[in-house]
């Protein structure tokens, strides 16, 4: 029982928190006058993966690489399939060309590096900083051909950054970035020790822990921001979160990670869920591609593949 309650109340810290640090963070850079562009792209992007940051770490720190992983690998299917599938059945997710090539290119260079990461278990710090640096190098240059071009892609992330909902005062800005910080950090440890309990109590993988509770739990923030944006008719907005979200998941968190220490892949995620990723991520981009959007049909069928996919770990524990 106990368990379970470290789990709900991780979960609510690391939604609470997640939204109150990303407000908070892009409060403070607009009052110290940063472009909402570079709010939007590295701010926001970065905010909204702070929960799988901050309990992948926790996880690493207590030894249990398994949820480390899972949590990454289980936050990019579930942001695709569960959170772009809700997003696209309340309102169609409309896609910017200019940048979705770019991103969504990037996305998937990104999440194929991923997959080839953890193809090299365990990993070790070079290889969690070439990650890093992998992640520094899309910011960089999205940075760089956003000033220099001002088109679509540079207004996506200005936008980004307005639908945070930042505080307009900067005292306040600061609170909701402690709070949002402490939140998140309390929340990570309460949902990996209660998750790691519940997979002993149970003896139920770690890796399948991560891929589901975990994982979910983590992207709460997205979940939030993507009905947030569909329901104000902002579908880039929506897209461009949980393409950004997705990227700095595979670079920088997994990147991080090995940094802590090496990670060991379970052999299961290699041999299923990294693929399950990969499809889910290929699948977004053929449809946001095709007709330049992610209609009502599109997202319920995301929701069906992410129900199939939630029914066969069940069956495989």
């Amino acid at each position: 029982m106990i368990s379970v309650l470290l789990v709900l109340a991780g979960l609510v810290l690391l939604s609470f928190g997640g939204d109150g640090l990303v407000r908070g963070a892009v409060g403070i850079a607009t009052k110290f006058r940063l472009s909402p562009m570079f709010v939007g792209l590295v701010l926001v992007g970065f905010g909204t993966s702070m929960p799988e940051l901050a309990t992948s770490l926790q996880a690493q720190f207590a030894g249990s690489p398994d949820v480390a992983i899972g949590n990454v690998v289980g936050s990019n299917t579930a942001n695709i399939l569960l959170i772009m599938g809700i997003g696209a059945v309340i309102r169609p997710i409309l896609a910017v060309r200019e940048a979705l090539l770019r991103d969504g290119l990037a996305l998937a260079i990104i999440s194929a590096a991923a997959v080839f990461l953890l193809f090299q278990s365990p990993v070790g710090r070079v290889w969690g900083a070439v990650m890093i640096a992998l992640l520094l190098a899309y910011i960089g240059l999205s940075y760089m051909l956003d000033r220099r071009r001002g088109d679509k892609a540079a207004a996506l992330h200005e936008a980004e950054a307005v639908s945070a909902g930042a505080p307009e005062r900067l005292w306040i800005s600061a609170l909701f970035f402690a709070g949002g910080l402490a939140g998140v950090l309390i929340g990570a440890r309460f949902l990996v020790t209660g998750a790691i309990d519940i997979a002993t109590q149970l003896a139920i993988p770690e890796a399948i822990i991560g891929l589901t509770i975990v994982a979910v739990g983590t992207s709460l923030p997205e979940l939030a921001a993507t009905v947030a944006a569909a329901i104000r008719r902002q579908g880039d907005v929506a897209l461009g979160n949980v393409i950004g979200s997705n990227i700095f998941n595979a670079a920088g968190i997994l990147g991080a990670a090995a940094l802590v220490a090496p990670l060991e892949t379970p052999a299961r995620i290699l041999g299923e869920d990294v693929w399950v990723m990969l499809a889910a991520t290929a699948i977004l981009l053929v449809f946001a591609f095709t007709g330049q959007r992610v209609d009502r049909r599109e997202g319920a069928l995301l929701l069906a593949l992410y129900a199939g996919y939630i029914a066969w770990l069940a069956g495989s524990v």
